[in-house]
């Protein structure tokens, strides 16, 4: 039986087996006897993307990964770098550090701050993030041509990533054939992507994408 440990774009938490290219967490949010989530989906406004491999570290998912046998921050996976951006996930200083640095650099830039600390991209994160209560926007045609490679729009239930003209539908395993922007005219459009990361993407982030994308 799967662990409820994967992430959609929407930011919710699915029992699913497929893993995906990143892990990463929102904290302590397990029951480590039981390794099923608390009601909770967050304990911090730090929400991280990290490597699934680092330094050897072994870890029990949803496991006593502290020292005392404790519970330890809950591995949570991603398919890829796009979506836990959507998510309202932000790189890991402590295993992708110039990733981070690269990230917090450039939302430095965007918004005017001379030394940008992670901390702060987490403040305007969690108001946006639709799993921490934050509303997405509308999008217009006219808007969708204007946002950056990287970012996810939903059609309901339905994600989409941006990629070069074109929206490529989003699914655990992959994502499916490009479709043209015309195709979803007429449709109710909304940004998954939080704005503040929408912003880093225009000033040239470039997220790690799936292979699925590729083709």
């Amino acid at each position: 039986m799967p662990l409820q440990n994967r992430v959609d774009p929407f930011g919710a938490i699915h029992a699913i087996s497929e893993r995906g290219l990143f892990t990463g967490n929102r904290g302590i949010i397990h029951d480590p006897e039981t390794k099923t989530l608390l009601k909770k989906r967050w304990a911090l406004p730090a929400w991280i993307i990290c490597v699934c491999q680092f330094r050897n570290v072994r870890r029990e998912p949803m496991g006593r990964n502290r020292p005392g046998g404790r519970a330890g921050w809950t591995e949570l996976f991603f398919l890829d770098e796009v979506t836990a951006l959507a998510a309202g996930h932000r790189p890991c200083f402590y295993c992708r550090r110039e990733r981070a640095k690269d990230f917090v650099g450039r939302f430095g830039k965007v918004f005017g701050v001379n030394e940008p600390r992670a901390p702060m991209v987490d403040k305007r994160l969690h108001k946006e993030r639709l799993a921490s209560g934050g509303q997405p926007p509308d999008v217009t045609m006219g808007e969708l041509a204007e946002l950056p490679d990287g970012a996810m729009i939903a059609d309901g239930g339905s994600a989409y990533a941006l990629r070069g003209g074109n929206a490529l539908p989003w699914s655990f395993a992959g994502y499916g054939d490009a479709a043209a922007f015309d195709s979803l005219a007429g449709r109710s459009l909304r940004l998954l992507t939080p704005a503040t990361t929408v912003s880093v993407l225009r000033h040239g982030f470039e997220p790690l994408w799936h292979r699925s994308a590729e083709t």
